[in-house]
């Protein structure tokens, strides 16, 4: 178990110890005496933050300024993806593919339409804008601002 253990932590991976009737139990015929599971990645922070925009990952909390902004559950984590990336230009694809977990239509103007709603939310009498359209590319919030 100990070299499996090394070797996890380097592919981002956690060792469970688990007891063999466990399994057995389950019925997914795994009969092992341990579990490897996938350690999401960066889900140690648990708020995000540029400029005066911060987003509590655990409250599902957004603000800017003070005053809490309303998002939708796909508002959430479109914002949540650009802010886990500031500076860094997302396409249109990525996108698509992280938060509607599907192929991207290049007919579609779906990933459009909710970066229009939230930059209404969260740019909105803002001087600073901080969610940028890069024509022909994507999107992405601004790290400098």
């Amino acid at each position: 178990l100990q070299p499996l253990q090394q070797g996890a932590r380097g592919l981002g991976l956690l060792v469970l110890r688990v007891p063999l009737q466990h399994l057995r139990d389950r019925g997914d015929g795994l009969g092992r005496g341990f579990l490897v599971a996938r350690r999401a990645a960066g889900t140690s922070q648990s708020i995000l933050a540029v400029a005066d925009l911060k987003m509590n990952l655990l409250t599902r909390k957004v603000t800017r300024g003070g005053p809490a902004i309303e998002l939708t559950a796909r508002e959430f984590s479109l914002l949540e993806h650009l802010l886990r990336s500031p500076g860094r230009v997302l396409t249109r694809v990525e996108i698509c593919e992280r938060v509607w977990d599907y192929n991207f239509d290049p007919g579609t103007n779906l990933v459009d339409v909710y970066v229009q709603r939230i930059r209404k939310k969260v740019d909105g009498d803002f001087p600073a804008k901080l969610i940028e359209t890069i024509r022909g590319v994507g999107y992405r919030i601004r790290a400098d601002a």
